[in-house]
C-alpha cells in the first residue's frame, strides 16, 4: 500500500509542476550547479566534488537541471522523481538523460549501483527518513557519497503560525520536529541534527561534512515565500549533509 505522504506529495507535485517550473525553472537552468533557495554555488562548497566517470542518482530531480549539468561534466546520471508531470519538463529539456518515475522510499535499482546519491530539497525532504536512508545506503557502493539539502529546523522552529510570518524567536516546541504538514502544501520531514546523525550512522554512514547555509549579501531568489531574505542572512534556512557510506 502506498503511504499517505507519498500519495499526497505525488498529487501536489503533479498539480504544481507547471507553475513551479514557470516560477523557478529558468533560474535553475541558468545556475544549475547551486544549492538551495539562495543558490549557494557548488563551485564554492564542493559538496559533490569531481563527478566525471561517476554513477550518480538524483532523488527528486524536478526538471533535472542539476542532473543535466552533472551529465555535461562527465557523470553517468539517473534522474528520479515521484512526479511524472515534473519529469515531463525534464524530458522536454533532454532526450538522452535517464529519467525514472519512482518513490524514493522504494528505489527500483540493484544494490551498490551508484557512487553518488544526492538531492537539493528533493526526496530526502519529502520521504520518511527512516525508510529512505537505508534505501540510499543499499544503492550506494562502499565509500559512496550521499549529499542532500533540506530545510533547516530553525525555519520551522521560528515560524509564527498565528501571525503567519517568520519570527526572530522560537515559536514551536523542539519535540514537534519530525513529520511536518502544511495543509495544502507538501508533507515534509524536518529532523534535528542528533536524529540525522543517529539514523545515518545506523545505516553505515559516517558524516563527512555539514553545511549550514545563510543567504549571502546581495543574494536574490525566486523562492521569496521560503525564507525572508533579511531572516536568511542572519540564520541558516537550509543545511546540506554529506555522509559517506562505509
Amino acid at each position: 500500500m502506498t503511504p499517505d505522504h507519498v500519495a499526497h506529495n505525488r498529487r501536489f507535485w503533479d498539480a504544481d509542476a507547471d507553475a513551479y517550473q514557470d516560477a523557478h525553472g529558468d533560474g535553475l537552468a541558468r545556475a544549475p550547479l547551486a544549492w538551495g533557495a539562495y543558490r549557494a554555488p557548488e563551485s564554492e562548497l564542493r559538496v559533490l566534488g569531481d563527478v566525471q566517470g561517476l554513477d550518480v542518482l538524483e532523488l527528486g530531480c524536478g526538471a533535472a537541471q542539476w542532473s543535466l549539468a552533472l551529465a555535461a561534466l562527465g557523470a553517468r546520471v539517473v534522474a528520479l522523481d515521484l512526479s511524472a508531470a515534473q519529469l515531463a519538463h525534464a524530458r522536454a529539456a533532454s532526450r538522452t538523460l535517464a529519467l525514472v518515475v519512482a518513490n524514493g522510499e522504494q528505489l527500483p535499482f540493484a544494490a551498490a549501483g551508484f557512487d553518488l546519491v544526492f538531492c537539493d530539497h528533493g526526496a530526502l525532504s519529502f520521504c520518511e527518513p527512516a525508510v529512505i536512508v537505508p534505501e540510499c545506503a543499499r544503492v550506494l557502493r562502499s565509500n559512496g557519497t550521499l549529499a542532500f539539502s533540506t530545510t533547516h529546523p530553525l525555519l520551522y522552529l521560528t515560524w509564527n503560525d498565528e501571525e503567519q510570518r517568520q519570527s526572530r524567536r522560537l515559536c514551536m516546541p523542539f519535540d514537534e520536529l519530525g513529520r511536518m504538514e502544511s495543509g495544502e502544501g507538501t508533507i515534509d520531514w524536518s529532523l534535528p541534527a542528533s536524529t540525522w546523525i543517529r539514523l545515518l550512522r545506523e545505516h553505515g554512514f559516517e558524516i563527512e561534512a555539514l553545511f549550514e547555509l545563510c543567504a549571502p549579501s546581495g543574494a536574490t531568489t525566486t523562492y521569496e515565500d521560503f525564507a525572508p531574505l533579511k531572516w536568511a542572512r542572519r540564520w541558516p534556512a537550509e543545511w546540506i549533509w554529506k555522509p559517506r557510506r562505509r
